[in-house]
């Protein structure tokens, strides 16, 4: 099945990715992707879904979406750097996949987070993604 990034949310003050499950009284239920665990996030919570966050290029902006195809074109089966690898190689790396990332503006901390997303998503989900105006198929 398809990876429909609309439905998979960073929140903050937690590590790693969530699924949306469903809406609730005073929020929202997500359930982690790593270890399944479901949680309740307030209203106040913030959570971005993947598929509203871009990357600064000279040019504009990339979608992240588009970001993890590069790279899986890239890496191939392979798994992108750590997020705790040394902020040379993550440059190093993100030049070969985006070449005219914004230097001044894509920090080595977003580099970190966009690697360990990925790394997330291949592991528990898939790299392969829903495609806007696709239909999400029942579980």
């Amino acid at each position: 099945m398809k990876t429909n990034l609309q439905k998979i949310l960073t929140v903050s003050g937690y590590a790693g990715l969530f699924k949306y499950v469903a809406q609730a009284n005073s929020g929202v239920i997500v359930e982690s992707l790593a270890d399944k665990k479901r949680m309740a996030c307030g209203m106040s919570a913030k959570m971005s879904s993947l598929s509203d966050i871009s990357v600064f290029t000279e040019d504009g902006d990339v979608k992240l979406q588009e970001l993890f195809e590069k790279m899986k074109t890239k890496l191939g089966e392979e798994s992108a750097p750590s997020g705790k690898s040394d902020t040379a190689i993550l440059k190093s790396f993100f030049n070969e996949v985006i070449p005219d990332y914004d230097r001044d503006r894509f920090y080595a901390s977003h580099m970190k987070k966009v690697v360990e997303w990925y790394n997330t998503l291949k592991e528990f989900a898939t790299l392969e993604f829903l495609q806007e105006g696709e239909e999400e198929s029942a579980e």
